[in-house]
């Protein structure tokens, strides 16, 4: 059942994330050619700004799905009906906190804008973006429900599609009146949608949680989500401080156009990251429930297994970025809108070192160890945030990136890891250094003999963008099998992939017999 769930999660989000992913890329081409730079800069200002702003929920939705994992398990119905009542509730409040604290924000916006763009209207285009985060809130004990029962491909499902019909509407708009106004009130009709679309379907799906007045968490079950959150507020402070601030400091310091110019690298990276963090978190609810049935021998080994897929992924789209970033770049939107070659390697660098983060996260979170590494994400924001000021006033842009992977390196980069490795499997921290050395050793020699084959396509052309991919495609892939097809991490994936693939072909295959009447 594990397996399967999670292959529906791995499957819908890659299918809905390419799809909706592609309608970004050209959405950003005409939001170019209409809006221009200035206004791509304000929308990832107002982006970080609100991402800020969702400090306000103190990570207790990360410790509410910890809790539904073992109630879900034994079918513990009033226990599941109790966490949503509370869920409910707190999120009511957290939904209306934001949504005031939003609005006090508002006149203090000239502060955070250097240089501010000649954009009528600038503040009532922020209310709307407050408005699109707000919303969610008021559903997301609904859609938490879905994500811990292991359906998490049901939320990707719609999702998917709102992001979908979102961004032709959006594209429409955009050519036939060039109104952002319009532009962004489409998106918070659409996140409306979306977030009531799934509230009916969790409604059909449980139906025992149309009625939950009245049902009370037990003390126990309170304190133990108290706890987890008076951690997670540390967690979540951190975790918004690094992701949310690069795009203020680069506005505070430099000037909006460059975060313009930045938000069309990080749209890539988002949509990377979309995908692979849909596909990692698509193991979260699989691995909680492992972590709820079974040994912890058993949950060490699938941790391998996950994380040799962690550093496959991770490493052969770092590959990639560096090789094809800036050529994309110029072919998509022009090279007037290129970064440098030091900047976009530290990009990448960021890229690399928190994408390979995910796996230690995911059985962190899944085993509910978030008290033990309280403290962590606020060294992280400290150390970020001072080294990204003190850098961009000496070396510019590029240093708003390398304080990031500076905070990275030097605290979460081994704090994680060794909580999970001394609270979690018990085990020494130096076999998981070891693997991640050699992981990083084999994605350089892999990213240097690429970067040399791939020389050989010269000139900003399509031919020479697709020549180029597909020696990125071709090189890494081969070295990581010649490398690693001995090992029982390669040879569990690759069992795997054979089961799943003979499992989907005779799926295939009696839909067929079943039509032409084969099974006769």
């Amino acid at each position: 059942m594990r397996t399967d769930n999670t292959f529906k999660n791995i499957k819908t989000a890659l299918i809905g994330q390419s799809l909706g992913i592609i309608l970004n890329f050209v959405s950003r081409i005409f939001f170019v050619k209409y809006l221009g730079a200035e206004y791509l800069g304000v929308n990832g200002l107002f982006t970080n700004i609100l991402s800020l702003l969702s400090l306000a929920d103190l990570g207790i939705g990360s410790a509410l799905v910890y809790s539904m994992y073992k109630p879900l398990a034994a079918n513990d119905k009033n226990q599941i009906k109790s966490l949503m009542n509370f869920y409910a509730k707190v999120y009511n409040i957290i939904g209306i906190a934001i949504l005031i604290l939003g609005l006090i924000l508002l006149p203090f916006l000239n502060l955070l804008i250097k240089d501010r763009p000649d954009i009528p209207h600038l503040n009532f285009y922020y209310v709307l973006f407050l408005l699109n985060t707000v919303i969610t809130y008021f559903y997301a004990y609904r859609r938490s429900i879905i994500i811990a029962d292991q359906k998490n491909y049901i939320v990707s499902y719609y999702h998917n599609l709102y992001i979908v019909v979102l961004n032709i509407i959006q594209i429409l708009l955009l050519v036939t009146t060039k109104n952002y106004f319009l532009y962004l009130a489409s998106q918070t009709i659409l996140i409306f949608v979306e977030n009531y679309v799934i509230y009916v379907k969790s409604k059909k799906l449980y139906p025992y949680l149309n009625n939950i007045k009245g049902y009370k968490l037990d003390k126990v079950t309170l304190n133990t989500i108290i706890k987890n959150t008076k951690a997670l507020i540390y967690h979540k402070i951190g975790t918004v401080a690094v992701f949310s601030t690069d795009n203020l400091v680069i506005s505070t310091f430099i000037g909006v156009f460059w975060v313009g110019l930045y938000s069309n690298y990080s749209l890539i990276v988002s949509a990377l990251n979309a995908i692979i963090g849909q596909f990692f978190n698509s193991f979260t609810a699989s691995v909680g429930n492992l972590n709820a049935s079974d040994d912890k021998n058993r949950t060490y080994y699938i941790f391998n297994v996950i994380n040799f897929l962690n550093f496959w992924v991770i490493g052969f789209c770092s590959i990639c970025l560096l090789c094809l970033f800036n050529p994309f770049i110029t072919l998509w939107l022009g090279s007037k809108y290129l970064l440098d070659n030091a900047t976009v390697l530290i990009l990448v660098l960021n890229f690399y070192l928190m994408g390979m983060r995910k796996t230690p996260l995911i059985f962190k979170d899944a085993a509910g160890l978030f008290w033990n590494d309280r403290y962590k994400p606020i060294a992280e924001a400290t150390v970020n945030l001072v080294a990204s000021i003190i850098l961009v006033k000496y070396m510019g842009l590029i240093g708003v990136f390398i304080g990031t992977a500076i905070s990275t390196i030097f605290v979460s980069l081994w704090i994680e890891p060794y909580v999970l490795y001394k609270h979690g499997f018990k085990k020494p921290l130096l076999n998981y250094f070891i693997r991640y050395s050699i992981y990083t050793v084999v994605v350089i020699v892999a990213f240097t003999l690429t970067q040399l084959s791939s020389s050989i396509f010269s000139g900003n052309s399509i031919l020479s963008l697709i020549g180029k991919f597909i020696v990125c495609l071709t090189i890494p892939n081969l070295i990581f099998t010649l490398i690693f097809f001995k090992t029982a991490e390669f040879n569990h994936l690759k069992n795997v992939a054979i089961n799943l693939f003979k499992k989907v072909s005779k799926k295939q295959y009696n839909k067929f017999a079943h039509i032409f009447k084969l099974d006769k």
